[in-house]
């Protein structure tokens, strides 16, 4: 936690929050004014008693008059900010005052223009530019975070209510009885979120690099970091300390499903393909989903078993996958995008290498809103430590809109 030490009253001025919180910025204002007025008070009664005024009562006063205008400007600042329209999630976009701090803090520990991002975990939140750009880089980069449902949140647990089955009801005659319906059922699905660290390491030469984008520079050290861990966790996380991943879920014969159960369907041969016809396992999964959600659905396994299904061929000698149609776009198998996830199992006896739904509905990524980075200079020298953190969440929010793919015989 970052140690506060009390500002002396010539810098005062500079280590007030900065467009932060209204009632610290206002109880700032208040402290400094009733240290105004005892002030003044003092100098009035020194001008009763003896004519004039003691000449260091006179400078304290007019520091006092700077921090009053300083914390004042500061309170407009807060006003003019909550006035903006908001961004998506709820979040205003820091000034460059605020900006420009968060670079010297990063760059050489200057700590006293950043109350207004401290927190009680200490470190702070990287400005808005930042945080985005990692959003946007985990995105292109984490398979899972491309095709999954993605919510941002200010708690530290999300809560879906979900309806899992829908009132009874019957055709009835005009006058014939009516019997009670059993009424719909309810489930109540909860995200918690926990922490996910990347500590990137650079040294203060490099970091007195004028020409450096300390928000950029951090987006792409921890872009890769957070990536990798969060897609494995997404895909087999066991939910203790991670995210739960939805092969962590019990998975039973598509004819026995259930909720809070993944269906699948099996290949009917241990470690592979039916020899005879290889494509019918696939095509049995594609049709084990329903349609609601087969028409925005997803293939996803690794490069390997991308690999075995690309040699794949329908009855008409076509082949079942098919490349991307442009660079950015994604290959395809029997008309239904691919992505690439190398933390899918290979095949292998019995195992589930590949998924196939509606991921955007199926599986829903949690992310408590704020980076937060706590700068360490001690720890590694001469090397300065960047110990960067978000909160993140996942779990199955649909299980009906998942199928596995088991290589074995049932």
């Amino acid at each position: 936690m970052t140690k506060t030490i009390e500002p002396r009253l010539e810098n005062k001025a500079a280590a007030m929050p900065a467009a932060g919180d209204v009632n610290a910025l206002f109880a700032e204002f208040m402290s400094a004014f009733e240290d105004f007025k005892s002030t003044n008070d003092q100098r009035l009664g020194e001008l009763e008693k003896r004519g004039s005024a003691d000449t260091l009562l006179e400078g304290k006063l007019d520091r006092l008059n700077a921090i009053l205008d300083g914390h004042k400007s500061a309170l407009d600042r807060v006003a003019v900010e909550k006035a903006r329209p908001a961004l998506e999630g709820g979040r205003r976009v820091e000034g460059d005052e605020y900006k420009d701090a968060f670079s010297a803090y990063v760059k050489r520990g200057e700590e006293k223009a950043l109350s207004v991002g401290a927190n009680p975990d200490g470190g702070y939140l990287v400005p808005a530019e930042t945080e985005t750009e990692i959003a946007k880089l985990l995105t292109a980069v984490s398979p899972m975070r491309a095709i999954c449902g993605v919510r941002q949140v200010s708690s530290s647990v999300y809560k879906k209510p979900i309806t899992v089955t829908g009132p009874q009801v019957g055709w009835v005659g005009e006058t014939a009885a009516r019997s009670q319906t059993s009424s719909q059922v309810i489930d109540e699905l909860t995200f918690p979120t926990t922490e996910l660290y990347a500590m990137p390491a650079a040294t203060q030469a490099f970091l007195d690099d004028a020409a450096v984008d300390v928000g950029q520079w951090i987006a792409e050290e921890v872009n890769a970091a957070f990536a990798e861990q969060e897609t494995a966790a997404f895909i087999t996380g066991d939910g203790v300390n991670k995210p739960s991943g939805f092969l962590n879920a019990q998975a039973v014969d598509e004819s026995d499903w259930a909720w809070e159960k993944l269906g699948y369907v099996a290949t009917g041969t241990d470690a592979g393909f039916d020899v005879g016809d290889p494509s019918d396992s696939l095509i049995d999964l594609v049709y084990a989903l329903k349609a609601g959600y087969r028409q925005n659905a997803t293939w996803l396994m690794n490069r390997r078993t991308q690999g075995a299904v690309r040699k794949l061929k329908d009855a008409d000698g076509n082949y079942l996958w098919q490349p991307a149609a442009s660079p950015e776009g994604r290959a395809s198998l029997m008309g239904f995008s691919l992505v690439e996830a190398e933390d899918m199992p290979d095949i292998d006896t019995d195992s589930f290498s590949i998924a196939f739904g509606d991921f955007r509905r199926g599986y829903l990524i949690v992310d408590r809103q704020g980076v937060n980075i706590l700068r360490d200079p001690y720890s590694a020298k001469p090397y300065v430590l960047f110990y960067t953190t978000k909160r993140v969440g996942g779990g199955i929010a649909d299980y009906d809109a998942i199928k596995l793919l088991k290589f074995g015989v049932a």
